[in-house]
């Protein structure tokens, strides 16, 4: 399912309208660009994880003139979304550098 035709199920609209869809597509990419902005990565949105979860969220806020709230509101995951990406950047460069080291016992 498109991106899109989730967040229009998330937020039960039903119906079709052009300028519903381009209001939302705006949203959409407002929102992917907030949480990829917190995190301090680019996030996969096609899977069904706290990223995706937070931006179906982001659109609830901004269609309802509520984003005042949402960063409040969702604090915690927004750091914990921010920690995962600070790991997993911590995690590649320990990698290379373990490649780099010989292992001596």
């Amino acid at each position: 399912m498109a991106l899109l035709d989730e967040v229009k199920n998330y937020l039960d609209i039903t119906w079709q309208d052009q300028d519903t869809e381009t209001k939302l597509i705006g949203i959409i990419e407002r929102g992917k660009k907030y949480i990829d902005k917190i995190s301090g990565k680019e996030q996969d949105y096609d899977q069904n994880d706290l990223a995706k979860s937070l931006l179906l969220d982001y659109c609830l806020y901004a269609r309802n003139q509520a984003l005042a709230e949402f960063a409040h509101d969702y604090q915690h995951e927004l750091m914990q979304l921010q920690i995962r990406a600070d790991i997993e950047r911590w995690q590649e460069a320990n990698e290379d550098s373990e490649e780099e080291t010989p292992n001596v016992q």
